[in-house]
């Protein structure tokens, strides 16, 4: 019996699920303000491929610091919009 084996589409990744802000953030500023890291690791993560074009995923510990650090920015945002009176 052949098994198939379904290719993750966009939608089912990190990318694909920051589909609608990918264009509007600064993806190197959060990996160093919230990683401490290089902006091309982010860019690596989110596309799935290392620098030695290895494939590469965050980590459980890395997708909360991500989602921490997109709730606190946009914590940041509204606190911005709120003072615009």
């Amino acid at each position: 019996m052949a098994v198939m084996t379904l290719k993750e589409t966009q939608q089912e990744t990190v990318k694909g699920r920051l589909a609608d802000i990918l264009m509007h953030v600064s993806w190197g500023d959060i990996s160093r303000e919230y990683f401490g890291k290089s902006g091309s690791w982010l860019y690596h993560k989110l596309n799935g491929i290392d620098g030695n074009k290895k494939p590469t995923e965050f980590t459980i510990e890395e997708r909360y610091q991500l989602k921490g650090a997109l709730y606190d920015l946009a914590d940041r945002i509204r606190r911005a919009a709120d003072n615009i009176d």
